[in-house]
This record gives C-alpha cells, structure tokens and sequence, in this order.
C-alpha cells in the first residue's frame, strides 16, 4: 500500500516506509512517524533528477530504478523481512503525482522481491 505524506499519517499498525531520499518539505519528524527510512532503497540523486516525475520517463524509470534495487539485494531482504513481521506495509510518499513516484515503484519491486527472499 502507498500514501501521501501530506494525506495520511497513519499506517494503521501496518510498517510505516519513508520512500523518499529527502524528508518531505513542511512536515516535521515529530509530525510523521516512520518506522523505517531506507534511504539505500530509494532513487539515487541521478535517477530522481533525471526522472523529474515526468510520467513520459515512467517505465524507463522503474526499469533504471529497479537495476539500482537489485544491486542492493541485502538492503531489499531486510526491508522485506521487517515487512513480514509486522504483516504489511505502508510506503511513504511526497510526489503530487500518485501514479508515478518512487513508492509505487518500490511497492512494485517489493511485491516480487519479497516473495522470492
């Protein structure tokens, strides 16, 4: 599951995930509580520039994206495990666009990466 930072606070018991590699703007660490903020899982600073949330770039994004997740297996299988212990998950999100962000990416990734780990 993902959600704006902006919209939703709660994650309902679930595992709260930041997705970003920047703290969302105007929001305070008080304000939103993570229970993990893996910065290594998220879009390098080249990726997350070139991809500018332009939906155009959309695939060949995640396709970029998900070589970078792949070169970080050990990361991935951590954050996959802490997901299994508490039962679900909730990635975190400060793009405008709710279709086209490092969240849905990652919740894609992890959908596959989490059932072969």
């Amino acid at each position: 599951m993902v959600a704006r930072v902006y919209e939703s606070r709660e994650a309902g018991g679930c595992l709260a995930v930041l997705a970003e590699r920047l703290w969302p703007r105007g929001v305070s660490r008080e304000e939103l509580k993570v229970d993990v903020w893996p910065k290594e899982l998220t879009p390098s600073d080249e990726l997350r520039r070139w991809f500018s949330h332009d939906p155009a770039k959309w695939e060949e994004f995640k396709s970029r994206y998900f070589r970078e997740l792949d070169s970080r297996r050990e990361a991935v299988k951590e954050l996959c495990s802490r997901i299994r212990e508490r039962g679900c998950a909730v990635l975190l999100y400060s793009a405008r666009d709710r279709e086209h962000n490092s969240a849905v990416a990652l919740a894609e990734y992890l959908q596959r990466a989490c059932q072969e780990a």
